[in-house]
């Protein structure tokens, strides 16, 4: 009989130590999203760890910053792998700050097989743009999730948001026809072919052509790339129409920096689409 004070007491010093470290805890992150609030990169940082590693409290966090959210436009680039994704993403940067626009770009990359982390392949190929004070750059692992992207995805997207950002580029690992998550996420989604990515009209059925709000063909310098423009004009003719938006195909060269501003554009007329037909806030999240 003489444990059972002495358990009590234990579970009794359990519960007090939980609780200091749960009031400990939420200082901390309230901290780091004031830090996060007032500028510090090295904050929105740590907060970003934290919830690709779950070691915080979503909705407490999410909480702390929901008066700061609603103002960042994503754009979301889906397609086959090798299709020159990160290489017009930096291109679409470039546009962006010349417009005075301050940039975030979240680039899933595939699981390190060794420790779960990004490879950073995509980050990478956009050194230019990640010297650009204005410009804020993440790899994010997928660590097995699937749909393209990374499970805290979404919760990122909202850090960036609140941290400031007007636009955000979202990279998603290389897709195949099912996997169509940053709808979700993205207001703007671009779906990328090349015309020598195999037969890339079959990435155009089932999934990936019912998730573009434009589709682009870049390498289109490269032989067949006329053709391609054809087929995928063709298979939107044939797609029941599902609002009033007008799908655009467009033609770019990434890596010499033509039809970049075209695309640019083209993003600018649907994000005033959905402003004026009142869409955005149904899709978002």
């Amino acid at each position: 009989m003489a444990l059972v004070p002495k358990l009590m007491k234990s579970l009794s010093l359990l519960d007090q130590m939980s609780s200091e470290k749960t009031v400990k805890h939420s200082w901390h992150l309230k901290q780091l999203v004031e830090g996060m609030l007032s500028g510090e990169v090295g904050s929105l940082s740590q907060l970003i760890n934290l919830v690709e590693n779950n070691e915080c409290n979503v909705a407490e966090l999410l909480k702390m910053i929901e008066s700061y959210l609603g103002k960042a436009y994503c754009v979301g680039l889906t397609g086959p792998p090798g299709v020159g994704k990160s290489t017009l993403i930096d291109k679409l940067i470039v546009v962006a700050r010349k417009r005075g626009l301050n940039v975030g770009v979240l680039a899933v990359d595939p699981s390190s097989v060794i420790s779960g982390g990004a490879v950073l392949g995509d980050r990478i190929r956009m050194q230019s743009s990640s010297l650009n004070g204005g410009v804020f750059i993440r790899s994010m692992a997928t660590r097995g999730y699937y749909g393209g992207v990374s499970e805290s995805l979404d919760i990122v997207v909202r850090l960036l948001d609140a941290f400031g950002k007007d636009i955000i580029f979202i990279e998603t690992v290389g897709v195949g026809q099912t996997e169509v998550y940053i709808k979700r996420i993205a207001d703007t989604t671009l779906v990328m072919l090349t015309p020598e990515a195999g037969d890339s009209i079959q990435f155009l059925k089932a999934g990936l052509i019912e998730i573009a709000d434009m589709i682009v063909v870049n390498k289109a310098d490269r032989i067949g790339a006329d053709c391609l423009v054809s087929e995928i004009v063709e298979a939107l003719s044939l797609q029941e129409q599902k609002s009033q938006w007008q799908v655009p195909v467009v033609t770019t060269q990434a890596v010499n920096n033509l039809g970049i501003n075209e695309l640019y554009e083209e993003i600018v007329k649907h994000q005033e689409f959905l402003k004026s037909s009142q869409l955005r806030k149904e899709r978002k999240f």
